[in-house]
């Protein structure tokens, strides 16, 4: 493990990088949208683990638009790797998005066929 500093003007793994500032404010408009209409299904469930998962996206697309306009990119800082085995830095706001991703991703698997 170590602490870098790294920073990523584009999306996962840096796409989109090379776009210039342009895609900074693209990105920053698209998540703050989406942070909006995750805020509104918050606001409807009644399922505590979504919420929490609600809650981890959000926060963690708000701490990147944070990133996004002061600096104009995202600072990643957490670089992991084992075996022969690198993958990319990361931060803390990636880390939320993906975990609450994986929790609604098992709600919607655990019931698909329940309805609720």
């Amino acid at each position: 493990f170590n602490l870098v500093f790294v920073t990523n003007r584009g999306i996962s793994f840096g796409i989109f990088s090379n776009f210039g500032d342009s895609i900074r404010w693209i990105l920053i408009v698209f998540a703050i949208s989406l942070s909006i209409v995750l805020f509104i299904w918050l606001l409807r469930t009644s399922v505590r683990y979504v919420a929490f998962a609600l809650g981890m996206i959000i926060s963690g697309a708000i701490g990147n638009v944070i990133d996004r306009v002061r600096i104009g990119a995202v600072v990643d800082f957490l670089d992991f790797h084992a075996f022969g085995w690198h993958w990319p830095a990361f931060n803390v706001a990636d880390s939320a998005i993906s975990l609450g991703v994986l929790i609604l991703m098992y709600n919607s698997l655990r019931f698909e066929n329940t309805g609720r």
